[in-house]
């Protein structure tokens, strides 16, 4: 058994013997208390029933074959929701916070039991499988760099995950605006919205940028907000983030992209030190859009508990702006369709904060799942509305 501070083990019997291997998971999951081996031979619905009992898989197989597995069990998990939800007449279908609090159970369920099937790593991070793709390098760029003699253990689904990250990391994503691309790094949230980077791209710059030249960016992620401030022509610009990982991600694009001389990135918790830094004439922040706990580390930029950031960012806005100076809010409304906060409750943060809104731009944001009829939140997401909201100081 690992003891407090060591690293997280997973134990297995395998021909009578007992085996254990460093446990592995970015999404911060516990290891499974029981574990069978399993392999080529195991069926879809044997592999679900035990991974529905709480039963993790570590394969033995051929990769391939635990790829087509994964499948299988998924839509058996698509199959079990649906047949749940078409044997629930009583009470009337959810709405509001209730329907995304059930979706959100649902989701866990899913990634739960789909995470039961697990493989195995040899100590240089290569799957110990049959027919195995390379994955060293996707693997290093989530964990960090492999500990010698030390074998892993982790779940295929966040394997996929961590891979199809590394390819949006080795290709990019094309910014139209940029005219170039931005590389993110696994568990760094990705600009494939493009409506709130085209704001930052055209909203009125202020005018006290010609007499104090410096913008705030405030929570980073990739960077890609600060490096389009940057191609605007803002002459300095602080980008700041309190996770090493964003911190890393931003820098190495701000480099790749040739903007090092007008922005730094520095570690902050929301704003950077006046001290150090001074005051700004413009400060943008795209904070988290949904004020719920997070169920993994993965999904802080997206969930915001209890809409600390948003709380912490409008609270610290006038005692970083210059005098003239102004601040682009980007939020969606999605939270407010949801029913976990009401326009109102928006309000009265920015007054209470003594902030004005000077202007307010609006846009329907476009992405497949807002066409998606089947999606639990459809009508939500159909009509939800990303603003940047430009608020100054009284």
């Amino acid at each position: 058994m690992s003891t407090a501070g060591a690293a997280p083990l997973i134990h297995w019997l395998d021909l009578g013997m007992e085996h254990c291997a460093r446990w592995r998971s970015a999404r911060g999951l516990t290891a499974p208390r029981r574990v069978m081996v399993a392999g080529d031979t195991m069926k879809a619905d044997t592999a679900w029933h035990h991974a529905c009992e709480g039963t993790a898989l570590l394969w033995r197989g051929d990769y391939q074959n635990a790829r087509q597995l994964l499948s299988a069990m998924a839509r058996r998990a698509d199959q079990s929701q649906a047949h749940r939800a078409g044997q629930r007449k009583q009470p009337p279908a959810p709405t509001g916070a209730d329907a995304f609090n059930r979706y959100r159970m649902a989701q866990a369920q899913r990634a739960r039991t789909l995470g039961m099937l697990l493989v195995p790593f040899r100590n240089d991070f290569s799957l110990a499988l049959t027919r195995a793709q390379d994955v060293r390098e996707a693997c290093a760029e989530a964990w960090g760099a492999p500990v010698s003699g030390e074998t892993s253990v982790a779940s295929l689904r966040e394997l996929l995950g961590i891979i199809g990250a590394h390819e949006w990391r080795r290709k990019g994503i094309e910014v139209p605006v940029l005219g170039a691309r931005i590389h993110p790094r696994y568990g760094v949230f990705a600009p494939v919205r493009s409506e709130y980077i085209d704001f930052v791209a055209t909203a009125p710059l202020p005018a006290a940028l010609s007499v104090a030249p410096v913008a705030f960016d405030i929570g980073t992620g990739t960077g890609v907000l600060a490096a389009v401030l940057a191609k605007r022509g803002v002459p300095r610009i602080v980008a700041t983030d309190q996770d090493a990982n964003a911190l890393a991600c931003a820098r190495e694009n701000i480099a790749r992209l040739g903007l090092g001389a007008q922005v730094e990135v520095v570690e902050a918790d929301l704003f950077p030190a006046v001290s150090t830094h001074g005051k700004a004439a413009l400060i943008v922040c795209n904070p988290p859009w949904i004020p719920a706990r997070p169920g993994s580390p993965l999904e802080r930029a997206v969930y915001d508990p209890e809409g600390r950031m948003l709380r912490g960012f409008l609270g610290g806005l006038a005692a970083h702006l210059v005098p003239g100076g102004e601040s682009w809010l980007i939020l969606s409304d999605i939270a407010e369709r949801l029913g976990l906060r009401t326009r109102e409750d928006l309000q009265a943060l920015i007054d209470g904060a003594g902030l004005v809104v000077i202007a307010r731009m609006d846009t329907h944001p476009v992405h497949a799942r807002a066409a998606d009829a089947g999606d639990p939140l459809h009508a939500a997401r159909r009509d939800e509305i990303t603003s940047l909201w430009r608020l100054a100081a009284r």
